[in-house]
């Protein structure tokens, strides 16, 4: 792995892993999806990629959990899938979230990042323990590798690459 590499977050298969066709890692990164998971993998086409993950921010369903987690970015990954060179093109985008009315929802802002970076909420309770001292439990973790790692795991155990996209196009 070069120093570029690291920094775009690109990731090779396991040597000896036999590369599935485009049509199977297309499968596969929808096969991801299930109800009870914070974000959703869809189509792309209206995004220009093959494929799009991305928080279920808008949905209602979610809001309660994305408003409690004092979320502080949203993330959408871009996919591309190229099948003459058995890789995925990943484009991360970012925005930032801030808390808006009452009862609270989310808003996004026009703050934009792109590439690889990682996001983590967490809250923690602080409690007297039976000894007398203070034990800090953790009542609650976001971290966006939530959404990341599932998505490049499936890709390299297609045996294809994982590219991660910083500067030009997906």
């Amino acid at each position: 792995m070069g120093i570029f590499d690291k920094l775009t977050g690109t990731r090779r298969p396991a040597d000896g892993v036999t590369a599935a066709s485009a049509r199977e890692v297309r499968t596969a990164l929808l096969g991801l999806n299930r109800p009870d998971l914070p974000y959703v993998i869809r189509d792309g086409s209206p995004e220009d990629a093959d494929l799009v993950a991305e928080w279920r921010l808008t949905e209602p369903a979610w809001q309660t959990f994305f408003v409690q987690s004092h979320l502080s970015r949203a993330i959408r990954i871009r996919m591309r899938l190229d099948p003459d060179d058995h890789e995925v093109r990943a484009l991360e985008e970012g925005w930032e979230v801030s808390r808006v009315g009452s009862p609270q929802t989310l808003q996004i802002s026009a703050q934009y990042t792109r590439g690889p970076s990682r996001t983590v909420s967490s809250r923690r309770s602080i409690q007297r323990a039976d000894d007398g001292g203070l034990s800090a439990t953790e009542t609650f973790r976001f971290d966006s590798s939530d959404l990341v790692n599932p998505l490049r795991d499936t890709v390299l155990q297609s045996g294809w690459t994982w590219r991660g996209v910083v500067f030009g196009r997906l």
